[in-house]
């Protein structure tokens, strides 16, 4: 059987587009942050160094060798954050120049999920300690939506290798509550949906596979028949016309300071409940660590989320939670065959598949012993 192991990938590691001087002013992307990271505590698994280097992903030679030793060890799509702020994109050029650039990008699959989360000062190391400050708010209203949607029809949508279920592009979204927010109603985020979905059905495509980045459990305040009421998540996905959900990050809905496999145990416990939750397809996630201490000059060992690291992600521990997630796929045979991995690149979060000078392949090793090799 052949699985579809999707990693997202932060498109941060260039400096090729001139707003992000104003995060990492050596024009290197986030690679900046990296370098600077050191350890914070006794025993703490900082500095790494990336084998490959601090390379440009906007350059498609990079992205080129990135494509082969993904395809190699069994990552077959690529799920790029892609981001919308001031009327405009942000953080295109990895996908534009690099990936769509590569001779080799027909190896592989892609597609995009909006990030659309509000931008504060946390990707600037110097001031990442400011909190609530927003730089960017990310909910666009229905005119700006327009425009948002035409662009991921007529750029990407239409290519050969973008990622389909059903023949229909895949879109994720990332924050539900931003997306809600751009539209005065539910009803007119339902009509938006279907202005999207006719958009693309007048491109020739069979329309759009919406998916949701599922966080936790909680409900969601919406205006729906003149009202505001709370409305539980699974519901709003049905009425949106949504088809399918996974996840972008573990920390999204679990305690992240504690021994991977642990972590890993209340996950699949979770996955076990979601068919209660929603009647919609979920798609197994696997985030591959978690540590962010990389963005901060100082340690907080108070907030849950800053002070979290999460231990034991061995390639080894990986790689028992991806057999987990191959598991799910094969219980679930009237769904596509896909796996969302956090992530291929996201350093700065300590969730990478990427080698590095700790565990060297293993992490791509893991993916390969699991999907390739068995």
């Amino acid at each position: 059987m052949k699985y579809d192991v999707a990693a997202y990938i932060w498109p941060s590691y260039t400096g090729d587009e001139p707003r992000t001087r104003m995060f990492w002013p050596d024009g290197i992307g986030e690679w900046q942050t990296v370098k600077l990271a050191g350890p914070k505590f006794e025993g703490h698994l900082w500095p790494r160094k990336p084998m490959w280097g601090y390379v440009n992903e906007a350059d498609a030679s990079v992205m080129e060798m990135q494509i082969d030793q993904a395809t190699k060890h069994g990552v077959n799509v690529f799920i790029y954050d892609w981001y919308w702020y001031d009327g405009r994109p942000f953080l295109e050029n990895c996908l534009n120049d690099g990936f769509l650039k590569a001779k080799n990008n027909n190896k592989m699959k892609f597609f995009l999920m909006w990030a659309n989360h509000n931008v504060t000062h946390l990707w600037d190391r110097r001031i990442s300690n400011i909190d609530g400050n927003h730089i960017w708010e990310a909910h666009v209203p229905k005119e700006e939506f327009e425009i948002v949607a035409k662009r991921m029809i007529e750029k990407y949508f239409l290519l050969p290798n973008y990622y389909m279920i059903d023949g229909k592009p895949v879109l994720m979204i990332y924050d539900l509550e931003n997306f809600l927010k751009g539209f005065p109603s539910l009803e007119d985020a339902i009509a938006g949906v279907k202005w999207f979905q006719a958009e693309a059905i007048k491109n020739s495509l069979k329309g759009v596979h919406f998916q949701m980045c599922r966080w936790d459990s909680r409900s969601f305040e919406v205006t729906h028949k003149g009202k505001k009421v709370q409305m539980p998540f699974g519901e709003i996905l049905n009425e949106l016309g949504f088809e399918s959900y996974t996840h972008y990050q573990f920390v999204h809905f679990q305690d992240m300071h504690r021994d991977f496999e642990v972590i890993v145990a209340d996950v699949l416990k979770d996955w076990k409940t979601y068919k209660d939750q929603s009647s919609l397809p979920y798609f197994p996630h696997i985030s591959v660590g978690w540590d962010t201490t990389p963005r901060y000059v100082e340690y907080d060992a108070v907030d849950p989320v800053k002070r979290a690291v999460v231990k034991n992600n061995t390639p080894e521990n990986i790689e028992k939670a991806l057999r987990a997630a191959k598991e799910y796929v094969d219980e679930h045979p009237n769904q596509p065959p896909l796996v969302t991995i956090n992530s291929w690149n996201e350093w700065t979060e300590t969730s990478y598949l990427l080698p590095d000078d700790l565990y060297g392949y293993g992490y791509l090793e893991a993916i390969k012993r699991v999907f390739l090799e068995d």
